[in-house]
């Protein structure tokens, strides 16, 4: 995306709950931080197609997506997903935020963060949990303010471009 987005500060940010009509918006943002190898072990881009079910998957009441727009352009996303499908398994949920290439850096991703974790309790979650790559040091750094910890190492689990990659496993107990 090369559009300017305008600068704002966290307390200025809001979000609202991801309609299909986003879906493409959604993709288009996850599909640009691709080729960065740093946020997720996709190595080609995506589909609005295949994410379809994923869309699907996620619900208000349980596992919602967010999304932040600035004048017509969305900023980002949030999802709460299953960690796991085994019912024991209920009350834990990945988070994941995906940010348009011009909104990083300005706090929107400590926003979600913010939000995600008041909000945890009201989808009835009690542990959030999320999957960073060793070598993305800006996310492990933003969810590390915010009180998660390093809950898991696991070295070499992924490979991309020929160069095998840890991922960490970060978690925050909610309730």
């Amino acid at each position: 995306m090369n559009t300017q987005f305008s600068q704002q500060s966290a307390a200025q940010y809001f979000h609202r709950l991801a309609t299909l009509d986003d879906l493409p918006a959604i993709v288009a943002i996850y599909n640009s931080t691709i080729p960065s190898r740093q946020v997720t072990a996709d190595i080609e881009p995506v589909t609005v197609a295949s994410r379809l079910n994923w869309f699907n998957e996620h619900s208000a009441g349980k596992r919602p997506i967010w999304v932040v727009e600035d004048h017509g352009q969305m900023l980002g996303w949030l999802s709460y997903s299953n960690f796991h499908a085994r019912a024991a398994y209920v009350h834990t949920a990945e988070i994941s935020i995906y940010l348009a290439q011009d909104a990083r850096g300005k706090g929107l991703g400590a926003y979600f963060l913010t939000e995600a974790i008041a909000f945890a309790s009201a989808l009835d979650i009690h542990t959030l949990v999320g999957l960073i790559f060793a070598h993305n040091e800006p996310s492990l750094k933003l969810f590390e303010r915010f009180g998660f910890e390093r809950w898991a190492d696991m070295p070499r689990v992924a490979t991309l471009d020929g160069v095998e990659r840890d991922l960490i496993i970060v978690g925050k107990r909610i309730a």
